[in-house]
């Protein structure tokens, strides 16, 4: 007997669950899902079955004829929850549970009507990701056990529900209406997904379409437009898409991801909607997933950078494509910006920053940084260096072939990588990468002439004439490269002549309030206090709150803000803020 993932209580000997038939009905006035979960085995099964619960309501267990089955729900453990453990008499197949969700579930949130664009209608979303989906539905909640789902969602009938699942039909009966969808194809249970609220559609093209609130929509629909042209050019380089549709939902504010690839509806943060398409690249990121992450899925959380890593190569390869090799250096650069700070983050706890991990006891939300993403993309970097191009292209055509719809683990891959590229791992030092901490000095370095125009501006003001094709990777990587102690007068000088504190893009503007604030320019204060009322992405919360608790004279006001503006963030989020705080 083992357990082969720390984060669920699920292990090697008991029966898989085949099948998910699920049926929910949203109460948000008591912000819970009224639910039953159906499981159908792999194979008719005896004895103990353990399935991952994290504040959940059970109300009964029967089998395929109704039967009572004998459970007990031991308590809750910090970081997993509460194993929900099932006596199965022989033969048994399928068996439901009748539960309820806690106003609390660690996956849900629950918007009111003001928390929406609309403010006339509640709206709700889930995010499953890393191991929430047990707040959600009892079921062995471990990437490396892939299911088929059905599921019905009961929902007030002037509400849209959206899953990401193949939409089968939608029925009203009186004051609600039910949602029928369907997930033909195996996926991990941290891909289920869904979101009710008053949402309206745009097709974007043959295989894609935007969704959103009806304030957004029109907006949503003009950034998003490029969709299809991208689809395309992930195809040509990774083989066909398998999941027939591509679409997008575009959430509210809080939402604490950029974005949540979701097969067939992909979640998208509202700070992409910048009017002119200039962070579209979390799309590509989102899309890369398709077939890095979905098709071919991580065994568990301590191998996540089989599942990152490899679409953030993906990514950057699609926007070669589209926007060509300059456009693909300069977010490489910012890429290895994030990572240099990941590395600093963990300093103390350096074995968080090899590729390998061990995760016993340690929340996987606690663990999450760039260094699975951008250390893991150096390492596919360096080995399609060493193979050359084409040998590589190859290579991981056939990884995605022989580990289609299943998971893998790091040794896996090296078993794999050992017979397809031989000889390739030890030429760039894979363990350096992979079980060492830190960056390997040989990593590859992303050069480009934008690069060094770059370089070349370290610490000055530069020209509008200078600045006037610049993309927004390129403005980040300039403010992110402000040497220390540059003077309050320099950035008076650029807000005046460029009006960064006014800008639009999202990842523009939280660069340059980190920065500003920490030289104290005044101006920058008020707008990043205001900007954390207005979203809920972690990647903008977390670096703002950070620099605010560094400061002796911003430390209160920065608990403030949280005390403030906690109950709009996500809990995952909350969590992330609430760290950081306490660390300060």
């Amino acid at each position: 007997m083992a357990r082969l993932d720390p984060h669920s209580y699920n292990d090697d000997t008991q029966p898989e669950t085949e099948t998910l038939d699920w049926k929910a009905r949203v109460d948000f006035r008591t912000r819970r899902l009224h639910a039953e979960a159906t499981l159908t085995l792999k194979e008719a099964s005896a004895g103990p079955l353990d399935l991952d619960t994290r504040d959940l309501d059970i109300r009964s267990v029967v089998d395929g004829q109704g039967h009572p089955l004998p459970f007990q729900v031991s308590p809750p453990e910090p970081i997993l929850g509460s194993r929900l453990r099932i006596q199965l008499p022989s033969g048994v197949k399928q068996l439901t549970v009748r539960y309820r969700t806690s106003p609390e579930a660690s996956a849900l949130q629950w918007l009111t009507p003001s928390q929406t664009a609309g403010g006339q209608h509640p709206f709700l979303y889930s995010q499953c990701q890393a191991i929430h989906a047990r707040s959600v539905v009892p079921l062995q909640d471990t990437p490396r056990l892939r299911i088929r789902y059905r599921a019905t969602l009961q929902v007030p009938k002037a509400l849209k529900a959206v899953m990401a699942a193949s939409f089968v039909r939608r029925e009203e009966h009186g004051v609600e209406a039910e949602e029928h969808y369907e997930m033909p194809q195996p996926v991990p249970p941290y891909l289920l997904a869904f979101a009710v609220g008053s949402l309206a559609m745009r097709t974007l093209g043959p295989r894609s379409r935007v969704w959103a609130e009806p304030e957004l929509l029109e907006d949503a629909t003009e950034e998003f437009s490029g969709v299809d042209e991208m689809l395309r050019a992930a195809e040509s380089l990774f083989g066909p898409y398998d999941w027939e549709r591509f679409d997008l939902l575009t959430m509210p504010p809080s939402f604490p991801y950029g974005g949540m690839e979701n097969p067939r509806l992909t979640f998208l943060t509202p700070t992409l909607i910048a009017g002119d398409k200039s962070l579209v690249n979390v799309v590509a990121h989102e899309l890369a997933h398709s077939w890095t992450g979905n098709l071919v899925t991580n065994a568990s959380a301590e191998h996540f950078w089989l599942n990152e890593g490899f679409t953030v190569f993906a990514e950057r390869r699609i926007l070669e494509a589209l926007a060509g090799p300059e456009v693909a250096a300069l977010h490489a650069a910012l890429g290895r910006r994030s990572l240099d700070e990941a590395m600093n983050h963990f300093r103390a706890h350096p074995q968080l920053t090899a590729l390998r991990t061990h995760l016993d006891g340690v929340d996987p939300d606690e663990a999450f940084s760039q260094v699975p993403y951008e250390k893991g993309y150096l390492l596919l970097r360096a080995m399609e260096d060493a193979a050359g191009r084409e040998a590589f292209d190859g290579f991981l055509r056939r990884y995605l072939d022989t580990y289609r719809f299943r998971a893998l683990t790091t040794e896996e891959f090296i078993t794999f990588t050992e017979k397809e590229l031989p000889g390739v791992l030890a030429k760039v030092n894979a363990e350096a990468y992979l079980d060492q901490p830190g960056v390997p000095a040989h990593a590859p370095s992303p050069r480009s002439k934008r690069l060094e125009a770059l370089e070349a501006l370290k610490g000055k003001v530069p020209t509008a004439e200078v600045v006037k094709d610049w993309t927004p990777t390129e403005w980040q990587l300039f403010l992110e490269g402000m040497p220390q102690g540059t003077s309050r007068d320099v950035f008076r000088q650029l807000d005046e002549r460029f009006h960064l504190t006014d800008s639009r893009n999202s990842e523009v503007l939280v660069t340059w309030l980190v920065a500003a604030v920490r030289a104290g320019w005044e101006p920058a204060l008020a707008r990043a206090e205001a900007f954390l009322g207005e979203v809920g992405r972690m990647k903008y919360l977390k670096p703002l709150y950070g620099v605010l608790g560094a400061s002796r004279e911003h430390r209160a006001r920065a608990r403030s803000l949280f005390q403030q503006y906690s109950e709009r963030y996500h809990p995952i989020a909350r969590q992330g803020v609430e760290l950081i705080l306490s660390r300060s």
